[in-house]
């Protein structure tokens, strides 16, 4: 997930080394980052991390409470269950809490647990004491109510004191009974819902014949099926049910939680076979290896070994903790590892227009499935550097005919660890990542500051085509009545009539061919809605220039900047013209922002500080740019609203040959691209450039902004030769200098409200 990582010290420091003041940041940093985590897997079906970052990170949170206990938060994720139930589905308050549990990661930590169990009741290490062990089911938790033998209501987990309402899902399970025989008069069953293996690949191989969502893994589908708002839909996904646990009795089912398992089964439910009496740590220990071992061929996906006190009267006295019983504990697997060649490197080119690197792998099992394919993340990964510059692996680079070491993150997406160097062949050379998009062959750029390698086809770019003409026909571009995101992914895909790109929508727009009857003949389109659609696109041949330009889907070109950009150049031609007049000046920083990042990385690597202003300088002052083009680029980065980033980013998409060339295609079919609204054009400073710069104490810089626009002004973000007014409050500094030595005019800011009526 994209904030496991914090910008400060403290992310980065070991529990006892933090100030107070750095452990409060982090117990923040923490909090934060679990809610969203617990958020994606309980609440969207959609993890965002692995099992393994989140139960370190829990762990980091608890070591850092046990330091600084007075600085322990409201929102502890110590003592969260769970997620806030959705609001779609009712409510259900559970009767008794449902909790999670702690967890054990090695040997010592089960030792640790049966230790703390006997210290706290009074017991010495030879006193008998025997557990249950059973698999941890990876699926999702749900609570049962009987009363009567009837079953009255199901819920989630939720929160753990409030579920969601899930009883006409669950009714659909065939292995949840809806009616028990000689059972108490209210028994609350808990147990896990899950998804086995080969029911798994089935219902995916039909989600895909369809043309549906598939799923991650069994988990996902299988909680992404139990909360379906239509129970139909539950009914028709393969879901089973394991009953582990209870929560509300009118009567104890047993003296020991293996007696109460197997009445629970004796009402009907299933229970897991390998659930087993356990004598001794080493017994525990034993059974937790055996089930590790038979991982990959259950059916179904564990991620660990439970162990209970069997003894329900010692559960009863060892009580609770805030978020978990005493008498319990999780015993987790590691992250499953394996080794294999990496037999080349392959770039995936995102719907973003983003390269990612993937290892093709030599087949290998990793927890019970196939990997061929494993995730390389970035460049800087590959390289060996962290996101910082900073060594990984022991700054150890991959490449192709390396063995390196695969592991599955939370059991769903395999990642490459790390590389066995005394096995690389002589012949490896360090690898590479392409500057030209594989799909479309245009150039990918890094920006500066970014770990990930963009194509700049945009447009033409076939990774990216969909994608672009969704946002192409949204409503904050062309907004097309009839031509939505639905339309448009069956428009690309289709023979006949074909939309490939955004001019495609006018031509498919011809009267005088067949296409009106062809459209008006497919499934779910008629006369009537082909006709109007026609029209509709009739009607946008007129557009204004802001929603054009956004409309394009060029990175960072958002509308507020494509306003922005439309009223500094008043129309298409003039902007056009700017751009490809500037190019050479932003070629020359765009070389720049490269010699800047091969700086830091240097600098990371000689343990130095980067040299980056310097490296720029020297790289500008090379660049030998035409005094044309550098004029045209100041202008361009000192218009409001827009700066170097964003205009390296235009600059990129007009010139790009085949994305300016589809960009000249769509203009061709416009019958008018029209300019932004015209200001008053007779206030004493209508079509002047003024710069804003300080502190400004009667009115906010966007209303300065704005009132200076209505007026007819430009307004630009910096000080140029082509400036004719600066409003300079308190702190304008460099500004105020710049237009001094310019002789630009300068006022305060009384002096800008006199001159526009408004003192």
């Amino acid at each position: 997930m994209s904030d496991t990582t914090a910008t400060g010290d403290e992310a980065t420091l070991a529990p006892e080394a933090l100030t107070e003041a750095h452990a409060a940041a982090e117990l923040a940093r923490l909090a934060g980052l679990l809610a969203r985590a617990d958020a994606a897997y309980h609440g969207d079906d959609a993890p965002e991390m692995s099992d393994a970052e989140y139960d370190a990170f829990k762990q980091r949170n608890a070591a850092i409470e046990a330091r600084f206990p007075a600085l322990k938060r409201a929102d502890s994720p110590s003592d969260k269950v769970g997620t806030t139930p959705a609001e779609a589905f009712g409510k259900i308050t559970h009767a008794v809490r449902m909790l999670s549990l702690a967890n054990a990661f090695d040997a010592g930590d089960v030792a640790d647990f049966d230790q703390s169990i006997r210290s706290y009741l009074n017991l010495g290490p030879d006193a008998p004491l025997a557990y249950t062990a059973e698999p941890k089911i990876d699926g999702l938790s749900l609570s049962l109510r009987y009363e009567g033998g009837a079953l009255v209501h199901a819920a989630t987990r939720g929160d753990g004191a409030t579920g969601e309402n899930v009883t006409a899902n669950a009714r659909t399970i065939a292995e949840i009974p809806t009616r028990l025989d000689a059972a108490p008069e209210v028994l609350e069953v808990r147990g896990e819902v899950y998804m086995a293996h080969d029911d798994f690949a089935a219902l995916n191989a039909r989600q895909a014949d369809m043309g549906g969502k598939t799923f991650a893994n069994p988990r996902n589908a299988a909680a992404g099926s139990l909360r379906q708002l239509d129970a139909g839909i539950t009914k028709s996904r393969p879901l089973r049910f394991f009953a582990y646990a209870w929560g509300e009795l009118s009567a104890p089912l047993a003296e020991t939680q293996k007696g109460a398992l197997d009445r629970l089964a004796g009402f009907g439910f299933s229970t897991n076979p390998l659930t087993r009496i356990c004598e001794t740590v080493e017994d525990m220990l034993a059974h937790y290896r055996e089930i590790e071992a038979q991982r990959a061929t259950l059916g179904y996906d564990i991620d660990g070994v439970v162990y209970k006190i069997n003894d329900l009267a010692l559960q009863h006295r060892l009580g609770y903790r805030s978020a978990t019983p005493r008498w319990a504990i999780a015993h987790k697997f590691p992250a499953e590892l394996a080794w294999t060649r990496l037999e080349g490197i392959d770039i995936q080119v995102g719907r973003t227009g983003a390269l990612s690197p993937v290892a093709r792998l030599q087949p290998v099992t990793v927890g019970g499935v196939v990997v061929s394919n494993a995730t390389l993340h970035n460049e800087d990964y590959i390289a060996g550097r962290g996101a910082s510059g900073e060594a990984i692996r022991g700054g150890k680079d991959i490449r192709a005919g390396d063995w390196v070491q695969v592991y599955r993150a939370g059991d769903v997406i395999p990642k490459v660890a790390d590389v066995d160097l005394s096995q690389r062949p002589a012949d490896a050379v360090p690898y590479s990542l392409p500057n030209t998009c594989p799909e479309c062959g245009s150039p990918a750029i890094r920006e500066e500051g970014d770990a990930v390698r963009r194509c700049t086809g945009g447009l033409i770019c076939p990774a990216q085509a969909v994608e672009k003409l969704k946002h192409f026909v949204s409503r904050g571009a062309m907004d097309i009545e009839g031509l939505g995101a639905k339309q448009v992914e069956a428009f690309y895909h289709d023979d006949q009539l074909p939309v490939k790109e955004p001019a495609d929508i006018f031509t498919l727009q011809r009267r005088d061919s067949q296409n009106l009857s062809k459209l008006a003949n497919r499934d779910g389109w008629g006369a009537t809605s082909a006709n109007n659609l026609f029209q509709a696109i009739e009607e946008k041949r007129k557009i204004p220039m802001a929603r054009l330009l956004f409309g394009l889907g060029i990175r960072h070109v958002g509308e507020v900047a494509a306003q922005d950009l439309a009223r500094h150049y008043g129309g298409w031609a003039a902007m056009t013209a700017a751009l490809d007049s500037a190019r050479p000046a932003a070629l020359a920083h765009r070389a720049a922002d490269e010699a800047a990042d091969a700086e830091r990385r240097r600098a990371a690597e000689e343990g130095r500080r980067a040299r980056v202003a310097e490296a720029r300088r020297r790289t500008l002052e090379t660049a030998e740019t035409p005094v044309a083009a550098s004029e045209a680029w100041d202008d361009l980065i000192g218009a409001d609203g827009i700066g170097p980033v964003l205009a390296l980013s235009l600059s990129d998409a007009f010139a790009n040959a085949h994305e300016r060339a589809a960009i000249d295609r769509l203009i061709a079919e416009l019958i008018e691209i029209t300019p932004p609204e015209r200001r008053a054009g007779d206030s004493p400073v209508a079509g002047k450039t003024v710069v804003f710069s300080g502190s400004l104490e009667k009115m906010t810089r966007a209303e300065a902004k704005a009132r200076a626009e209505a007026l007819g002004a430009k307004v630009a973000g910096s000080v140029s030769a082509k400036t004719d007014l600066l409003v300079a409050g308190p702190g304008a500094g460099s500004k105020a200098d710049k237009a001094a030595a310019l002789g630009v005019e300068t006022l305060d800011e009384d002096g800008w409200l006199a001159l526009i009526g408004a003192a």
